[in-house]
């Protein structure tokens, strides 16, 4: 048997496109356990909206995935046979935890769902113990990054 998507994300991967990006957050969608916070760190550009796409592929959803940005927040619901819900916050214009609980998000978390947060540090306080913590960049040969962070 081959190393667990886990193990490959903590030992970091490097992709040289965004089908590989994509294809990688697909396989961790299909081994997440339900009602998992996933929280990719990284700047502009480095991929998480992307990474998103592939993770809402990975979980059924088959509508197109862009960046909330100006909604905050979307919801997309996966196949309703066992499917799950995922919903992907972009925290960048958040100020804080408060401001997410305004958003009444808890009512969207229907199980099995999966949240994931792009700018996550903007609401560390919000996001609980357990989330998974994926650090996205940019090498100097353009490709780009994946680490997910060793849980304490």
């Amino acid at each position: 048997m081959g190393t667990s998507i886990f193990a490959k994300l903590r030992a970091g991967v490097t992709t040289a496109s965004a089908a590989a990006t994509q294809q990688l957050a697909a396989e961790l969608a299909a081994a997440l356990p339900p009602d998992t916070t996933l929280a990719l760190h990284g700047d502009l550009g480095v991929g998480k909206t992307t990474f998103v796409q592939g993770l809402a592929r990975g979980l059924g959803v088959t509508e197109p995935v862009t960046s909330p940005t100006f909604n905050i927040y979307t919801v997309h619901r996966g196949p309703r046979a066992g499917g799950r819900t995922l919903v992907h916050l972009d925290a960048y214009r958040l100020d804080g935890p408060k401001q997410v609980e305004d958003l009444l998000l808890e009512d969207f978390l229907v199980s099995p769902w999966c949240l994931a947060v792009e700018w996550p540090d903007r609401i560390t306080g919000w996001l609980p113990a357990g989330a998974l913590h994926l650090d996205l960049g940019i090498a100097s040969d353009e490709r780009h990054t994946l680490k997910l962070r060793a849980t304490g």
